[in-house]
């Protein structure tokens, strides 16, 4: 007998005391902790996907393998070396443990999703591992500066109305300059109609009809929805102030110069300015015609002519003129014929 067969590892007896504990159900439970069960979890998932793709690589050259020996295009006959290679390339698989990048796929996954929070952590002794890992986390953290600014600026700009704010990622360059550029300039372009809308109402308000949106931007015509914003807000101020200028002419030509009959015309308007426009209107040829009716009674007076009286319809005020110029007129008619009732006497 071999001396190397009465040999026996100096922790034998816990081998077999162990082994006794197993098969009685009796041994004692490792503490596990979510962090363990965590990393055992990621390590049988990794090697479980290294498996599956050294299996594929297996049968795939072991399917090549076969059409090489037999020569005609077909698999080969089912040896068996297929297999055999696929249990190799599992085995040494599992022998070089979890891949590297098994935790940058993660990541990257996490990060592609829209979780920018996920981080990777430096790899101690391997300086390309840590480098990736800090570049990734660079990444990953600028996407997340990215995202809250754009969170801040819809705040500020669109609920709280501070039309200068815009998009400040620090220093960048490249694509991240160009995003942070397009962005504010979007900002830019959608906040001037407003301010520009907002300048012209503050001017109608208060009496300055001469003002109007402009429908350039550096050189170039505006477009779409803000062409039509632009080209409303400029109609309503062309209407307001050929309104205006066609009220105050007639009511200088009625009230100041005393010509008659003047009337407003204000080309293409409609509704409540169509409304004002005739009132306007109504309001010159009623005054017109009482005016021209008390003047044609009172001339005919002055000419001895007792015969005329006012028959135009009125109210208020002039209605009280009306009923005292006919009233006047009566007595005038009464005296005069008492007068010539006396001298005929």
């Amino acid at each position: 007998m071999d001396s190397n067969d009465n040999f026996s590892p100096p922790d034998g007896k816990k081998r077999g005391q162990r082994r006794k504990e197993q098969a009685s159900g009796t041994e004692t439970p490792a503490t596990e902790t979510p962090g363990t069960r965590n990393r055992v979890r990621s390590r049988l998932a990794a090697e479980k996907a290294e498996a599956q793709a050294a299996a594929q690589a297996a049968a795939e050259l072991a399917a090549a393998d076969g059409t090489k020996r037999n020569g005609n295009g077909k698999n080969g006959n089912g040896n068996g070396h297929g297999k055999q290679a696929a249990a190799e390339a599992v085995r040494a698989s599992r022998a070089r443990g979890p891949h590297p990048f098994l935790p940058l796929l993660s990541a990257l996954k996490s990060a592609e999703s829209g979780d920018f929070s996920v981080r990777l952590p430096l790899t101690p002794g391997d300086e390309v591992l840590s480098d990736i890992a800090m570049a990734f986390n660079a990444l990953v953290d600028r996407n997340a500066t990215f995202t809250d600014e754009m969170v801040r600026v819809e705040r500020v700009v669109g609920r709280e109305g501070r039309m200068g704010e815009r998009v400040s990622l620090g220093d960048v360059r490249g694509g991240w300059a160009t995003s942070v550029s397009s962005i504010n300039a979007l900002i830019g372009d959608l906040v001037l109609p407003t301010t520009e809308v907002a300048r012209v109402l503050v001017a109608v308000a208060e009496g300055d009809l001469t003002q109007k949106m402009a429908l350039e931007i550096d050189g170039q015509s505006v477009k779409g929805e803000f062409l039509r914003i632009g080209t409303t807000v400029n109609t309503m101020v062309d209407q307001l102030r050929a309104f205006a200028s066609e009220v105050t002419r007639v009511a200088k030509e009625v009230g100041s110069d005393g010509k008659l009959g003047g009337q407003a015309d204000v080309k293409g308007v409609a509704g409540t300015w169509k409304d004002l426009t005739d009132n306007v209107n109504i309001m010159a040829s009623n005054l017109t015609a009482q005016v021209r009716n008390i003047a044609e009674v009172s001339t005919a007076v002055a000419r001895g002519d007792l015969s005329k009286k006012i028959t135009v319809d009125a109210k208020g005020e002039v209605l009280e003129l009306k009923n005292t110029i006919n009233t006047m007129v009566d007595q005038l008619n009464s005296f005069a014929a008492e007068v010539t009732r006396v001298a005929r006497e």
